[in-house]
């Protein structure tokens, strides 16, 4: 395996966690992997306990597009992996994206995703995402989008938009390549499900997603989803 992978994640006061989700990378990172934190103006210890563990902390303008793009920016890698802070690889993740895209030839893709918590229909929502996503070619972010760095250039990176960035991109990077979905899963947190209540995520999610494919802008749909806009 001679690529190399820059792990991208961005994040946002997540002091309590940042480090445990570094130390599920350690190992990547031995092998000679990079793994970029992009803080988006955290008002806790965030970016502070990062430093010891990453290789590079950037600041950014919140939003998980802008922050994406800009750790894409700094890179060194050969293929960029989008990695939420609440989301885990699987093991080798590495050589399942290198060795992946090279059989398949494709230039991007994602892994299928496990939703960790206590409640039985988080395995009914993970299949549904899943099976969403192998069907239209459609990633979501829990997902792990990964993509090689001149396709990422070449498609012009994720559009600075409040909310369906991902959606976003994979329409961009299907106009150059059909994506490759790897069975290996993720494991997200359950956590945004099961603090709103899981049928109501999901109807919320299915009406803004509806919503943006009508034609609907992301920013009124970041405002139900419940997600301040950054100022300036």
């Amino acid at each position: 395996m001679t690529a190399s992978l820059s792990i991208i994640i961005p994040a946002l006061n997540e002091e309590a966690g940042i480090a445990a989700a570094l130390e599920a990378l350690a190992d990547l990172r031995r092998c000679g992997h990079e793994v970029i934190i992009v803080d988006g103006g955290s008002s806790d210890r965030t970016a502070e306990r990062a430093r010891r563990l990453a290789d590079v902390v950037l600041a950014a303008p919140r939003g998980r597009a802008a922050q994406m793009n800009a750790g894409a920016a700094q890179a060194t890698g050969d293929i960029l992996v989008f990695l939420h802070a609440d989301t885990r690889l699987p093991p080798a993740a590495d050589r399942l994206i290198v060795d992946g895209l090279r059989r398949s030839r494709c230039l991007w893709g994602r892994f299928d995703v496990a939703i960790a918590g206590s409640n039985p229909m988080l395995r009914v929502v993970a299949a549904t995402m899943n099976l969403r996503s192998r069907t239209s070619g459609i990633a979501t972010g829990d997902q792990a989008i990964f993509v090689t760095r001149g396709a990422f250039a070449d498609c012009g990176g994720y559009p600075d938009i409040p909310l369906m960035e991902d959606i976003a991109l994979s329409r961009r990077l299907k106009r150059i390549s059909r994506p490759l979905c790897l069975k290996a899963r993720v494991t997200a947190s359950g956590r945004r499900w099961e603090q709103h209540g899981i049928t109501r995520t999901i109807l919320l999610m299915w009406q803004l997603r509806l919503a943006y494919f009508l034609g609907a802008e992301p920013a009124e749909l970041a405002r139900r989803y419940g997600y301040v806009p950054r100022k300036g």
